[in-house]
């Protein structure tokens, strides 16, 4: 089986209601590329028959791999599928699909050949956010604020879920994790500074969905606590490339 160009991984966590149309979505947008590539839904401990739904889908769609996992922790999916796929490129994106699936090419050469990891930004110049209430946009800002400060100063926007990772940064960093629910992210790319990658923040058209899955109060308190995790653990030293 020849290797795909780019590898499109999806955490599916309860996500029966909009998986279906996400992965026609994606699958007529690759369809209609001249690279090859394959879609990985990365389910885990859903109790809404994501997994069933998104197995049958695979009579449907020929380039679809479904992973099943008990533990839950959207950091915990995408660790096993972004591990998982064979893809050159590697793009997690979220099965809501507030990012329409067109903007990917924004990430990918030829478009932007310039860094091994290139993530999306509703913050960076040229980004439009759409009907996302005031109070999410301010707790989103404030948790950037204590991520710019603590860990990760100059990104503007690590926690939209839209991310591309060139095969060998995979390889380095997502071995290397400790962290498996939403502040995942934050983890990764700081494991990426560490070993000298270069990420730039691309600027999307973002949509606001209103049945996300975010308990914004319980879950940020959580996130802050990570942010504390990553600095206690790069002061012990376990973000060091593997040999």
């Amino acid at each position: 089986m020849k290797k795909p160009f780019l590898s499109i991984i999806i955490p599916a966590f309860n996500e029966a209601n909009r998986l279906p149309d996400t992965l026609r979505k994606i699958n007529a947008y690759l369809s209609k590329q001249n690279f090859l590539s394959e879609i990985i839904v990365a389910e885990n401990g859903s109790t809404d028959g994501t997994y069933t739904i998104a197995n049958d889908m695979q009579g449907e769609i020929c380039c679809l791999t479904v992973l099943h996992e008990n533990r839950r922790g959207k950091g915990w999916a995408v660790r096993q599928g972004i591990l998982k796929a064979r893809g050159d490129y590697r793009f997690i994106c979220d099965a809501d699909l507030s990012m329409p699936i067109e903007e990917i090419a924004k990430f990918m050469p030829p478009l932007e050949l310039s860094a091994p990891i290139a993530i999306g930004s509703r913050e960076a110049p040229g980004a439009v956010r759409y009907n996302e209430p005031q109070y999410r946009h301010f707790v989103g800002r404030a948790f950037n604020r204590l991520v710019q400060l603590l860990l990760l100063p100059g990104l503007s926007d690590t926690q939209c879920g839209f991310k591309l990772f060139r095969e060998d940064t995979v390889n380095a960093i997502f071995p290397l994790l400790t962290i498996f629910g939403w502040t995942f992210d934050v983890e990764a790319l700081f494991i990426a500074k560490k070993l000298g990658f270069k990420i730039v923040e691309i600027p999307i058209h973002w949509y606001h969905h209103p049945h996300s899955t975010v308990r914004v109060l319980p879950d940020s308190v959580r996130m802050g606590l990570d942010l504390i995790k990553i600095r206690v653990n790069d002061l012990l030293g376990r973000y060091h490339a593997s040999s």
